[in-house]
């Protein structure tokens, strides 16, 4: 837990976007682990194992539905950083820009972005947590890019009027 409890409880966040949810998701997740410890086959990481029981967990009390409520950017619930406040300030800025134009996907093209980049895992790893065929998670990956990348230049191209 103290290795990968901010992952799960960002992960959780994001499925969600209610902390209080995310948080009792969290206690399940680590529940399930350890009572599925022993099954664990050591065929991804422990990182891989946990983000696709703290998907399954959070379809499971969603459906497939995500955001209940908007949420803010998952990266913030994340403690212990040691980054000058300014330096902070404009990275949740950031962030929360990207996060913005990010939730306008479709949710394949959301899940796709957040596992990649905010979670950091790897085309097979997401496609483990998510049951999908690598090639699908790469082919998500590639629109989602091409889409955000339209709904930032669009955005831009609003602003300039």
């Amino acid at each position: 837990m103290d290795r990968f409890g901010a992952l799960v409880l960002r992960t959780a966040y994001f499925y969600t976007g209610d902390r209080h949810l995310a948080e009792d998701i969290s206690q399940e997740v680590f529940l399930r682990a350890f009572r599925k410890w022993t099954s664990f086959r050591g065929d991804s990481s422990v990182k891989t194992w946990l983000t696709t029981i703290t998907i399954n967990v959070c379809r499971d009390k969603t459906g497939a539905r995500m955001f209940a409520e908007q949420p803010t950017d998952p990266s913030r619930m994340d403690r212990g950083r040691t980054l000058s406040v300014e330096d902070e300030a404009i990275e949740r800025l950031e962030k929360s820009e990207v996060l913005r134009h990010l939730l306008r996907l479709p949710l394949p093209y959301q899940e796709a972005l957040y596992l990649y980049y905010y979670l950091e895992l790897s085309t097979r790893e997401i496609a483990n947590a998510t049951h999908a065929p690598e090639g699908t998670v790469r082919n998500r990956l590639h629109r989602a890019r091409e889409a955000l990348a339209r709904e930032i230049k669009k955005e831009a191209s609003t602003d300039d009027r």
